[in-house]
C-alpha cells in the first residue's frame, strides 16, 4: 500500500472516531471490499495486512481517538465485479444497520455502483483505485468517493505539460483493451479526455494481447502519429519496441512512451533484459522508449511500513515483488 494511502486511511478512520465518548465501547464499523484472488493487484491478501497496520497504529499512538473506541473490520470478496455491491446490501440488511466506511472496491466496474449507493445512504468511501475520469464528477453520484490514488486524468495532465513543452499536438493511443478491468482502456481514456479538451488531434488503436500480432500493429503506427503512448502488458510492450527496432522506427523519427500502471510484478517485467538472445535489439529499442509511473517515495516512515507489510505478506505465501511499492 503506498504511503498516501496508509495516511490518508489513518486520517479517515481518525476523524470517524470523533465524537463525545461514552463508557461503552463505540464500535466504528469498517466494510473492506476488495478480490480475493491474489491475481488482483490490490487483493485482500496484500492490503489487509496494510488496513491493519494502519489501525494498529492509531490504537497504539491513540491519536484522533477518544477512549473507548474500536475498529470492527469486515473483510468482503468484491470479485472486481458486482459481488462488491451485494456485499454491501446483504450486510445491511443482516445487520440492520450501515457501514461507517467502506474500504475499496478498486477496480472501476466494481466501484461504480457502490459509490453510487455510498452517496445516497451518506456513507463514506475510501479507494485506491476508481481512477477512472467519470468518477472526477463529484456532485451527485460520486460526492462521498474519496480517491487516494493519482487519477489517470492526472496522467493525462502531465503528459499534456510535457507535449506543450515540446509544441507537439498529435499522438497515438495504443492500448491492450484483453482484462476484464480495461485498466489500459481508463487509462487512455483519461489521457484522451485532457487531450481532447486541448484539441489536440489522436489516433487510438486498440489490441487484443492473446490474439493480436504485433508487426501488424507496428506497421500500423507507421501511417499514424510520430509521438505514440502505449499501455500493455511488460512482454506485449517489449515486443511492440523490438518490432519497431526492426522497422526501423527507433532512430530518432518517433517517440513512444509507456504508462506502467504501478510498480509491481502483476502488470510483467518491464524492463528490456529478458536473457535470451533478442537482449541487445530490445536494449537499443528501449533507448527511445520514455516509461510513466509513480514515483516510489524513500521516506524512513514508509520504510518501516513497506517491511512489516512486506513480511506479513510473505507469509501468507505472496512473492515481495508482487507487492505494490
Amino acid at each position: 500500500m503506498p504511503p498516501w494511502l496508509l495516511g490518508s486511511f489513518c486520517c479517515v478512520l481518525a476523524a470517524l472516531g470523533g465524537g463525545p465518548a461514552e463508557e461503552e465501547e463505540k464500535l466504528i464499523r469498517v466494510l473492506v471490499l476488495l478480490p480475493q484472488d491474489d491475481a488482483y493487484l490490490f487483493s485482500l491478501g496484500r492490503v489487509r495486512p496494510a488496513i491493519e497496520y494502519a489501525v494498529r497504529s492509531l490504537r497504539e499512538s491513540g491519536a484522533g481517538l477518544p477512549p473507548g473506541y474500536a475498529f470492527q473490520l469486515t473483510y468482503k470478496d468484491s470479485a472486481c465485479g458486482n459481488r462488491a455491491l451485494f456485499s454491501l446490501v446483504d450486510m445491511v440488511a443482516l445487520q440492520r444497520r450501515r457501514p461507517d466506511l467502506l474500504l475499496g472496491p478498486v477496480c472501476e466496474y466494481a466501484a461504480a455502483p457502490v459509490a453510487r449507493l455510498a452517496a445516497h445512504w451518506d456513507v463514506p468511501m475510501l479507494s485506491a483505485g476508481a481512477l477512472a475520469a467519470g468518477f472526477g464528477a463529484k456532485g451527485g453520484k460520486y460526492s462521498h468517493l474519496t480517491r487516494v490514488a493519482p487519477t489517470y486524468a492526472k496522467m493525462g495532465e502531465m503528459l499534456l505539460a510535457l507535449f506543450c513543452h515540446h509544441q507537439w499536438s498529435r499522438a497515438t493511443l495504443l492500448y491492450s483493451d484483453s482484462n476484464p478491468e480495461r485498466s489500459c482502456y481508463f487509462a487512455m481514456e483519461g489521457i484522451h479526455v485532457v487531450f481532447q479538451e486541448e484539441a489536440f488531434h489522436m489516433a487510438v488503436h486498440s489490441f487484443d494481447e492473446s490474439s493480436c500480432h504485433l508487426d501488424n500493429v507496428v506497421r500500423a503506427l507507421q501511417a499514424s502519429e510520430r509521438v505514440v503512448i502505449m499501455c500493455a502488458s511488460g512482454d506485449t510492450i517489449r515486443n511492440i519496441m523490438l518490432a519497431a527496432y526492426r522497422q526501423g522506427m527507433t532512430n530518432g523519427d518517433y517517440a513512444f512512451f509507456n504508462i506502467e500502471l504501478f510498480n509491481s510484478s502483476s502488470y510483467g517485467n518491464g524492463s528490456w533484459r529478458r536473457g535470451d538472445k533478442h537482449d541487445l535489439e530490445a536494449k537499443k529499442a528501449y533507448s527511445y522508449l520514455q516509461t510513466v509511473t509513480l514515483l516510489r517515495t524513500v521516506k524512513p516512515e514508509f520504510e518501516k511500513f513497506s517491511l512489516e507489510v512486506k513480511s506479513s505478506v510473505q507469509k501468507q505465501g505472496l512473492h515481495e515483488d508482487d507487492y505494490v511499492s
